[in-house]
This record gives C-alpha cells, sequence and structure tokens, in this order.
C-alpha cells in the first residue's frame, strides 16, 4: 500500500496518526514488507517490555514469513550488584548478533527504550568467538567448553534455560539464546557424531538439529585481550589499592561475578549503539510513550549512579561506578540519533493530513463492551449484534482470543448464544478471505482496532478481562515428577518413612514377570530402595544444602527420633501461636473497609491480570482490615509477583477510611521506588503521599513529618 511506502520512504520523521495499540502489530509488519522492498527492515521501539511482547507474540499472525528479532534490555538495574538473567542475556545477545548477519525476507526488529539508550559491542565484537556446530564437525570438547566459558555459558550439571551448558562424557547439552530448545552434542572423540534438539524440562530430545552458529550469551568476553584491558583499566581507572577489589579478583582469575556487566566498558576498547547496526533503509518507529519512557530512563540512572558515589564516600571501595555516559546514550545523543535516524512516532489520535510531518492512518480503537458489562446485557448476544451489524455494512469482524484455548471456549460460549455464523482463521490473509461469517482468531491483543475494512474486538475488549482457565493445582507426586526430571544421580531425597537416602536414578525392576519402574535410593551402609512410581508421594526433594549431610540407616531409630523431636518442636510453636492468637482475639480493632465500587476504580489502574494466589492474598488482607481485630499478616513472593499490589491495595482501603499508613522499606533505592509507585497509582484520589529517606532535602522531610 502506498501509505506504508511513503513512512518507509519518508527522510524525517513523522508523526503517525490512528495508530491505536492493537493496530502496532499490522502496521509494523507491513512496514517490514515496504522496507524490505528497498533493502531495509523495520524497528519498532517499545516503552517497556509487555508492549514489546505482546508485539512479538501477535506479528506472526499479520505476516508469517517475517523474520522477528527481539533485543530486549538487561533485566538488572542500573549499577545493580546482580547479573541480568542468563535468559535475557541470551536472548539479548543473540538478537544483536542476528542485527549484525545477512537477513533474507521482511524482518522486524523489536526493542525496547531502555535497550536502545544502553551501550552495546561493536559490530565487529558481535561476531567474535563464532563456531559452527553442525554433525561432522570437529572440536576438541575441551576447547568447546572454554569457548562456551568465554561466551558467557554457564556450567551446570543440568540445562534448563537460556545461558546454560553441561557436560556429561561425550554429550554436551547447550542451550543458545533466541531458541525455545536446547542443542544435545553427541561427539565421537572431537567429532559432532549427532546433534538433536531436547526440551529442557522434561531433558527429551525432539528430533534432528539443524546446523548451528554458536554465538556468545553475554556481552562480557572472557578473552585474553579483554580481561588484559580490562585488569589494565580498571587499576588506571581506580588506582592499585583497586587489585583486591572482588570485581578485580574474579576478573582476573577469569571468572564471571555478578554484576560484572556493569563495567563492560573496561573489557572492550570501544562500545557501539543499536543504531549503528541499523541501516539507511531501515524504519524505525517509536511507541508514543518512548519519550515518557528514556526521561524517566535517564532519571532512573542519574539517581543510581549518585547513590553509588554517595556509598563510595562511605565505604571506600565498595562499588566503583562508572560514569553515566561510559554504559548509557546521554540525553543529548538520543535526541540527536532520533532526529538522524530518522525516528518516526506513532500516536492513537488522529493527525490532519494537510501537514508534512504527519500521517495518518484512519485506524480506531475496537468497540468496548463496557456499558454491556455494567449493566449485566449478554456480552455474546452483544458481540454477535455487533458483527452482524458490520457485515451488513461490508466489514468483517474478528474475535481475537489470547489463547487456542480461549478461543475453544468462545465459539462454544458464542455457539450457545445462537451465533453460529463464525470460523476459525489463524492468519491476516484469514482474515481477508472472510465473507458472511465472523473469524475467531488467536491474537493476544490487549485491545483490538478497527480500519475501514476489519473490526478486531480482543478478549479484553469484550469481557474486561481474559477468559482465563485456573490451572488445577498439580498434586504432589506430579509436583516431584516435575523435580525428579531436573535431578541429577546423588541428588538427595527424603522419604517420609526412612529419612534421607541418595537419588540413584530410574531403574526396572522386574515384578510377576514384567518390568515396574521403580526410583533407586541408596541409603547409609550401601543399603538400596527401591519405591515404585505410583508411591512416589512418600518422596520429596532435599531442600538443603547437602555438604555435610549425613545419610540416614534403613531400618534405623535416628530418623524416626528426628521426626519425633521435630513434632514436638512443632507442638510448642503451635502453642504459641495459638497463645499470641488468642491474645490478639480478645483485642479491639478499628474497623477499615470501602465501597468495592469505590475500591473498582482504584483497581482498574493495575495493568495485570492478578494471579490466583494473589486475589487470594488481597481478599484474605482486606478481610483482616474489616475485621476489628489487630492485623498481623505476612505476605511471601518472589520478586514481580505482586506483592506491592497487595500492599496498595491495603493502603487505599485504609487512607479511605481516614487512616494514616507507613510503608517501610529496607533501603533508599527500594523506598524511591514505592513512593514512585504510590504517587502514581494514588494519583487523582484525595490522599497526599510522601517520602522520607536520606536522600529527600531535610525541608521536605520536615514538611512531610508535620503532616503526620
Amino acid at each position: 500500500m502506498k501509505i506504508f511506502e511513503r513512512i518507509a520512504g519518508a527522510e524525517a520523521p513523522l508523526t503517525i496518526g490512528g495508530a491505536p495499540g492493537g493496530y502496532l502489530p499490522l502496521l509494523m509488519t507491513e512496514l517490514a514488507r515496504a522496507a524490505d522492498k528497498a533493502g531495509g527492515r523495520a524497528v519498532f521501539i517499545a516503552p517497556e517490555d509487555l508492549t514489546a511482547a505482546t508485539l512479538a507474540d501477535s506479528a506472526a499472525f499479520f505476516m508469517p514469513e517475517v523474520d522477528i528479532v527481539q533485543v530486549p534490555a538487561w533485566d538488572s538495574l542500573p549499577y545493580d550488584r546482580a547479573s541480568p538473567s542468563l535468559k535475557v542475556a541470551a536472548d539479548r545477545a543473540a538478537g544483536l548478533a542476528r542485527l549484525a548477519e545477512r537477513r533474507h525476507g521482511p524482518q522486524l526488529v523489536i526493542t525496547t527504550a531502555n535497550a536502545v539508550l544502553q551501550r552495546i559491542l561493536s559490530p565487529d565484537r558481535l561476531g567474535a568467538l563464532t563456531a559452527t556446530l553442525a554433525p561432522g564437525e570437529t572440536i576438541d570438547p575441551a576447547d568447546l567448553t572454554q569457548r562456551l566459558l568465554a561466551n558467557g555459558f554457564v556450567r551446570t550439571d543440568t540445562v534448563l534455560e537460556s545461558g546454560e551448558f553441561a557436560v556429561r562424557g561425550g554429550i554436551v547439552d547447550l542451550f543458545p539464546g533466541g531458541r525455545d530448545e536446547g542443542l544435545r552434542l553427541d561427539f565421537f572423540g572431537d567429532e559432532i557424531e549427532s546433534m538433536r534438539n531436547f526440551d529442557p524440562a522434561s531433558q527429551r530430545t525432539t528430533g534432528p538439529a539443524d546446523p548451528f552458529v554458536l554465538r556468545p550469551v553475554s556481552e562480557v568476553l572472557l578473552t585474553e585481550d579483554a580481561i588484559k584491558r580490562f585488569r589494565q583499566a580498571y587499576v588506571a581507572r581506580f588506582g592499585g589499592n583497586a587489585t583486591s577489589d572482588p570485581l578485580y579478583q574474579a576478573v582476573s582469575e577469569g571468572r564471571r561475578i555478578a554484576g560484572m556487566e556493569n563495567w563492560l566498558p573496561l573489557f572492550e576498547e570501544n562500545l557501539s549503539t543499536l543504531f549503528d547496526l541499523f541501516g539507511d533503509h531501515d524504519v524505525i518507529v517509536a511507541d508514543e510513550g518512548v519519550a515518557a519512557a528514556t526521561g524517566q530512563r535517564f532519571e532512573a540512572i542519574e539517581d543510581y549512579y549518585e547513590n553509588r558515589q554517595r556509598a563510595l564516600k562511605g565505604e571506600a571501595g565498595s562499588y566503583r561506578p562508572l560514569e553515566p555516559n561510559e554504559l548509557y546514550l546521554t540525553a543529548e545523543e538520543w535526541a540527536a540519533l532520533r532526529g538522524g535516524a530518522p525516528v518516526h512516532s506513532t500516536t492513537a489520535f488522529s493527525q490532519p493530513e494537510d501537514s508534512a510531518g504527519t500521517v495518518d492512518m484512519g485506524v480506531r480503537p475496537a468497540r468496548d463492551f463496557a456499558p454491556e458489562r455494567k449493566s449485566s446485557t449478554n456480552l455474546y448476544a452483544a458481540f454477535a449484534a455487533h458483527a452482524e451489524t458490520l457485515r451488513k455494512g461490508g466489514q468483517r469482524t474478528v474475535l481475537a482470543a489470547y489463547t487456542e484455548g480461549a478461543r475453544s471456549r468462545l465459539g462454544s460460549l458464542l455457539s450457545e448464544n445462537g451465533f453460529d455464523r463464525w470460523r476459525q482463521v489463524d492468519s491476516w490473509r484469514d482474515v481477508q478471505a472472510l465473507k458472511d461469517e465472523a473469524g475467531l482468531a488467536v491474537v493476544p491483543l490487549e485491545h483490538g482496532f478497527a480500519t475501514e475494512d476489519v473490526a478486531v474486538v480482543s478478549e479484553q475488549d469484550l469481557l474486561g478481562d481474559r477468559l482465563v482457565r485456573r490451572a488445577r493445582k498439580k498434586r504432589k507426586t506430579e509436583a516431584f515428577m516435575d523435580q525428579l526430571a531436573m535431578m541429577v544421580q546423588g541428588d538427595l531425597v527424603v522419604h517420609q518413612d526412612h529419612g534421607i537416602g541418595r537419588y540413584d536414578g530410574l531403574t526396572a525392576i522386574e515384578v510377576g514377570g514384567q518390568p515396574h519402574d521403580c526410583v533407586a535410593l541408596t541409603y547409609a551402609g550401601d543399603d538400596k530402595l527401591y519405591v515404585p512410581v505410583e508411591n512416589m508421594d512418600v518422596l520429596s526433594r532435599y531442600g538443603a544444602g547437602s555438604d555435610t549431610v549425613v545419610l540416614d540407616k534403613l531400618g534405623g531409630a535416628n530418623w524416626q527420633a528426628r521426626k519425633a523431636k521435630a513434632k514436638e518442636r512443632i507442638r510448642e510453636i503451635a502453642s504459641e501461636l495459638i497463645r499470641t492468637a488468642a491474645q490478639r482475639a480478645t483485642r479491639e480493632g478499628k474497623v477499615l473497609e470501602t465501597e468495592r465500587g469505590q475500591l473498582g476504580a482504584f483497581v482498574d489502574r493495575f495493568p495485570y491480570e492478578e494471579t490466583e494466589d494473589q486475589m487470594k492474598a488481597v481478599e484474605d488482607t482486606l478481610a483482616d482490615l474489616s475485621s476489628g481485630k489487630p492485623v498481623d499478616r505476612l505476605i511471601v513472593g518472589d520478586v514481580g509477583f505482586g506483592k506491592t499490589e497487595v500492599a496498595l491495595r491495603a493502603a487505599y482501603v485504609a487512607a479511605m477510611d481516614g487512616q494514616q499508613v507507613a510503608v517501610v522499606c529496607p533501603t533508599t533505592l527500594l523506598a524511591r521506588q514505592h513512593y514512585k509507585n504510590f504517587k502514581d497509582r494514588f494519583d487523582g484520589f484525595p490522599v497526599e503521599v510522601g517520602h522520607i529517606s536520606r536522600l529527600v532535602p531535610a525541608a521536605e522531610t520536615k514538611r512531610v513529618k508535620e503532616g503526620l
């Protein structure tokens, strides 16, 4: 289409109007097609990871032949002591390497604001330390091991995620970045005899693997030259006393250490930017939220750097940060790159066509069925009526589900409500072929869109939420089977009747003339115990360290004595808990509650889908607040699993009932982060949010305290 070719050929930045979020996958795949005709590719810069992931997951529906390249940012904070996760680092390195290679056909590069602001290895270095892996190729397994370590792979007993490798005799398992499966190399001497894909979850091979180019999974390459360069630069930068730093010692020994990526400039002669990998004919588009995202990122980088500088003054040698402009682009550099590339921007709002700097796609957001939801109207009948109205007007209708299961359930519900004029569609070409029926597709769009010819309604547009079937809880046996797939011989296992033994793998025992699968366990004195797989509910994996553990003896009294002692201690603790709970139950507290409608307005600002456990934690916490008793609840969960949202909703209920709320954090950085989150979420509500830490000016601290 001419409008896409106009955008692809523009030499100055354009504002692309009439492009709501749901339309972006179609827009970017069409731009990839138009750019490919001129020898370029399409590049999309998302404001954050969720938008990038949605686009990547949806693009194949609109153009199956498009080559998707994802370049994520590190998932660690600036100047963090932790390294980015293995998977993110591996996927990022794989994406950068693919950008430096020749491409064939339309290509769509998806990255984020944080990623483009981060300096990268030069294009020459991106091609370093590569090796071709294929059956018949000759490579010493020991040399391959050293190459993998230098490339950033981590050696483990069992390969489970990107960036790991394992060596077991003549078999080498590795999980390169940018892949869904691992590679299993079977060596005969120095020759790769066979190469197969395998599923990391089950560890089973899934079929032969194509020849593969092995690339780094980390941007820190621990070659001899890089280590030498780092040592010289570190001492020159921080002085001779810095040689005692753990970072310096680890790198000198060729070992990786957490957080070392934050000193990447010292390993390399020079660094580049993502824009150095883009060509003159590439079409670069930034989401409308990128401007705000980059501004926040610049503030965060400066904030974290200043905190490291303050800590360094208080404790010399604790963390020696590099200047921000060595690791990240400056605001001036980013502005220059945006103007010179050029970088187009999108907006959901229509733009006037009489301006040379704008282009309007004429696309509208999809219809939202919120009025029907509020009035308890039959949503499926409402959708059927909407689709029929559009059909009579010459428009095709598509209902986009998140998953295959959701599509099947939506189809059944539509049929049950008298709407049978639909069929499944698996690509945009199928949509174009629709005539008198609606299409049901699997496209993970948050919200749909409407063009002159087609209206795409997302599952969320219709239902207000995803049609999620709760996953059934795994039985203990199933959970242990999952663990068993990850265990290696020598791991410790606990039998509820016999105590701690050593796992020696699965073995077949002949019973009644038939082989029977059993878990083989070894106990003290080399005694053996074989547990039939159907009785595995009596086993659990030993959770603590195993270095000093002594195996139990089959039939011995030691295990039973330890169990009895543990039970007695549990009874004592239970008694103390009951006594404390009784005292709390007799005390009166204030009843804190709010109307569900008011709480709903606050909850609607939460941009994610709550998990089952998160909702239970919220409901239990709100029940505590409304009980009229003293509240004492501990919320436990891993990073990113929604603990803060539970606290936000509890704080809302308390604050709207006239109470003051204190959120106490272990670090100043976390206090600042939570302050921003609470400030944003409570914006527009009659609640004042304050912030007190050592980084807050004295005058502001005094003002907040006086307001308490």
